[in-house]
């Protein structure tokens, strides 16, 4: 019964008085509490209910998609590697792809080093035994014959593993969306 005698409510206070009664108004959240009858902002002098004001939109926050994108972009830029890995080689001779990836390479390792500070998660000779003990789980992948429970103290050590002891990209502009072009198009006007 209450939401009918808010409609008429409000029907006959827009209807007469050209504006939503401070009750109704408050009733849906579109303003404040109602000062006491006699103080200087009564309902009967209050015009019209202050709308709630809408939260501010959420600020883009960059995702660990957003570093991703950054360091391909860097690599791009630096050294081309994503237009030699999106190229077709099979064309190209052993050769010509050798001395295309030489290139590559150092310009990539030049990047990478630039902005990351890489070193080994496990620090031995490729080929001896290692003990797994002090590692996180998201740190070593066990291969070969692994035990039913999965969690051998060690094993022979085959990659030594890669970890990025620091991070350091470039800073993008405070605010801005996150930006997926990695290279863009590039037109000649004649």
């Amino acid at each position: 019964m209450n939401r009918i005698s808010l409609a008429f409510q409000s029907f006959f206070s827009i209807l007469f008085s050209g504006s939503l009664a401070p009750e109704v108004a408050q009733a849906f959240g579109y303003s404040k509490a109602i000062p006491a009858k006699g103080s200087a902002k009564s309902p009967e002098t209050a015009k019209l209910a202050e709308p709630a004001k809408p939260a501010a939109p959420p600020k883009p926050q960059a995702g660990p998609s957003d570093g991703a994108v950054q360091m391909l972009t860097l690599l791009q830029r630096d050294a081309r590697l994503v237009d030699f890995l999106m190229e077709d080689i099979s064309p190209y001779t052993d050769a010509q792809v050798g001395a295309a990836i030489r290139d590559v390479q150092t310009q990539a390792r030049e990047a990478l080093t630039r902005y990351l500070r890489l070193v080994p998660v496990l620090d031995g000779v490729e080929g001896d035994f290692a003990a797994a003990a002090n590692l996180a789980p998201s740190e070593v992948k066990f291969i070969g014959n692994v035990p039913a429970d999965g969690k051998p103290s060690g094993g022979l050590l085959r990659h030594k593993g890669w970890k990025a002891q620091t991070v350091d990209l470039p800073a993008t502009a405070a605010g801005a969306a996150p930006n997926r072009v990695i290279a863009p198009a590039e037109l000649e006007v004649e």
